[in-house]
């Protein structure tokens, strides 16, 4: 990103600092307790920005609001297991033939695949608990 501002790097620093998958109001609120100043659309246009620029990735929930992932260089591609009673989003990793999947998702539905990763949806073994 050719811009530096002070508020992207400590938006970067939070996501990267969180392995619970945070939301855009759970970013804003730890960036806020920092930095008082910090309003919200910055914030959640700076995710945005992130995003562009595949320095986070956004993980779309169909019922809930979005969860948001610093992609590590080390595993730049991994899947999800997303809770659907609690919607917390774990990462799990299996070495998918990504290729052939998409290949066959292609062949079958006629959708160009653009992400590398797989979201599945269960529930979680707290809330099975409960």
């Amino acid at each position: 990103m050719k811009n530096y501002s002070r508020q992207r790097e400590e938006i970067i620093k939070v996501v990267e600092s969180l392995y619970s998958h945070p939301t855009a109001e759970d970013i804003y609120m730890i960036v806020k307790a920092k930095d008082p100043s910090v309003s919200r659309s910055t914030v959640y246009r700076n995710l945005g920005l992130l995003v562009q620029n595949n320095i986070i990735n956004k993980i779309t929930m169909l019922d809930r609001p979005d969860r948001y992932d610093y992609i590590r260089k080390e595993k730049q591609y991994h899947n999800h297991a997303i809770c659907t009673q609690c919607g917390k989003v774990f990462d799990f990793e299996y070495d998918f033939e990504y290729e052939k999947l998409k290949k066959i998702i292609s062949e079958q539905t006629g959708v160009e695949i653009s992400k590398k990763g797989i979201a599945i949806e269960g529930i979680c073994d707290s809330c099975k608990n409960k």
